[in-house]
């Protein structure tokens, strides 16, 4: 499986989400659909943004009891979305459950990750907002380990994090990694960062990358660069 840049389309509207991806004119990239844009437009624009071509990442986090996680992903599956998520910290029975769910009557199903710990969160976070002494990195691999013995393909998690997550977990176990800024572009409200082709020596499988390409004065270009800088 080849490495790919994700653009989260963190967009308020269906109009300001087309008229981001009419700039694509060549290349389709692969769009991540954020809690945002999924509860203002609903399933029909997951269904429109397939239509024209693209591979989607739906990054909904689910985090409930096993048996409702495990109907929600029914339901998500039905979308035909390539890659979904949830947290991990729901325990094994949860992410078993959503395995059970999001696996069609085919036997095939999308991608599914956990997310071990936001890159919004630091150790200070961690201990005093979560109760969680443990060192963040001890955390993020014994998260990461639960979800490969649920069955699950792999991680968010931070670039910083990506390479002892395939130590731990083996190579085929994915590293989908948000946090990824240009050297010379502003970090924003994440507190672990590192650029694409830092992510890509360290071996992330693919980078969530938003505002720096979102934001920038030329998103194609800012895009390409990215796969310039990560897959190229």
């Amino acid at each position: 499986m080849g490495k790919d840049v994700i653009i989260a389309c963190d967009f308020a509207s269906a109009a300001d989400t087309f008229a981001f991806l009419d700039k694509f004119t060549g290349r389709k990239p692969f769009v991540k659909i954020g809690m945002e844009l999924f509860y203002a437009e609903g399933p029909s624009i997951v269904r429109e943004i397939k239509a024209r071509g693209h591979k989607i990442f739906l990054d909904l986090k689910l985090h409930d009891i096993p048996n409702t996680v495990k109907k929600s992903m029914a339901v998500l599956s039905r979308l035909d979305v390539d890659m979904t998520n949830l947290h991990a910290a729901g325990t094994k029975a949860m992410m078993e459950a959503a395995i059970e769910g999001l696996t069609k009557p085919d036997g095939t199903r999308p991608l599914l990750i956990a997310v071990t710990q936001l890159t919004s969160t630091d150790q200070e976070r961690m201990e005093k907002d979560l109760l969680i002494e443990k060192p963040i990195a001890e955390v993020v691999m014994h998260y990461a380990k639960n979800a490969k013995e649920s069955g699950l393909d792999g991680v968010v998690c931070s670039p910083l994090e990506a390479g002892v997550v395939h130590d731990t977990c083996g190579k085929s176990f994915l590293t989908v990694t948000p946090g990824v800024r240009f050297a010379d572009g502003d970090i924003g409200d994440q507190k672990r960062v590192m650029t694409p082709a830092e992510a890509k020596k360290i071996g992330s499988d693919y980078i969530v990358v938003g505002r720096p390409i979102t934001a920038a004065a030329d998103p194609v270009a800012a895009y390409e660069r990215c796969v310039a800088e990560f897959v190229d």
